[in-house]
């Protein structure tokens, strides 16, 4: 395969994965009867809420590889190139152009999600997670956690989504399943952290809302590059050290 169609690959994972993410928190996660103009007897709430959003994140991993990962590998994701490169599993001579295009894939995603949410009244891009921006601190984390706080956070689900990346795609797990078990501890993960920094763990999905959004969100950018970098470095290391195939005897 070629190195553009990969790359190409990267690019339509990268910009599902935050459209239709970034997407279902924007559009629809509060999304309510009074706001859609339903009949008033309707009371309850359409929107589908933090579960909705988590499983969104997950199925956008999930169906982009299947569809793209036989051409790119389906990384979507700096950290996860990271990470399979220290587990010396992706070479560190495409890493560049992986992370470009994961890049490019986030911003022209949150660009025409942002073009689309300015089309409703009233949509301002203020407030604490405008674009499903991640943030840290009293003013910017969902639940006002501390730096400290979301900085763990993003480090230890960092490592734990690359361990399972990493197992479910070992020449020892069954063939096929792969997918299913990366989309499913991405939906758990996003359960896990939503409250807490918005959910990144991918340097790519924090950037491409954050260069529309601009001030705070790009100064707080380098915790959601720097946790999920190192903890996918971390696991990749393990994982290649302590639980990689035993090397044939010579």
């Amino acid at each position: 395969m070629s190195q553009f169609k990969r790359c190409l690959a990267e690019f339509i994972g990268t910009f599902w994965l935050v459209f239709g993410g970034c997407g279902s928190a924007v559009l629809a996660a509060a999304f309510t009867a009074e706001n859609a103009n339903i009949a008033e007897n309707i009371r309850y709430p359409l929107g589908i809420g933090l579960v909705g959003v988590s499983l969104a994140f997950g199925l956008c991993v999930l169906t982009m590889a299947y569809a793209m990962g036989p051409i790119s590998g389906g990384h979507f994701n700096p950290a996860v190139s990271i990470g399979l490169w220290a587990a010396k599993r992706f070479p560190a001579s495409e890493l560049l152009l992986y992370i470009g295009s994961q890049v490019f894939g986030a911003i022209a995603a949150a660009g025409i999600l942002y073009l689309i949410a300015s089309g409703k009244p009233g949509f301002i891009l203020s407030g604490s997670n405008p674009l499903a921006t991640n943030g840290f601190g009293p003013d910017h984390s969902p639940g006002g956690y501390s730096l400290f706080a979301c900085f763990i956070t993003e480090l230890v689900l960092s490592f734990i989504f690359l361990i399972i990346i990493l197992g479910a795609t070992d020449s020892r797990a069954s063939g096929g399943f792969a997918p299913i078990a990366i989309g499913l501890v991405l939906t758990l993960i996003h359960l896990i952290s939503i409250p807490v920094t918005n959910t990144s763990v991918n340097p790519a999905r924090s950037l491409g809302p954050a260069v529309f959004v601009g001030g705070w969100a790009i100064d707080q950018l380098w915790l959601f590059w720097t946790a999920p970098i190192l903890g996918a470095f971390l696991a990749g290391t393990f994982y290649y050290q302590l639980l990689s195939a035993s090397k044939p005897q010579r």
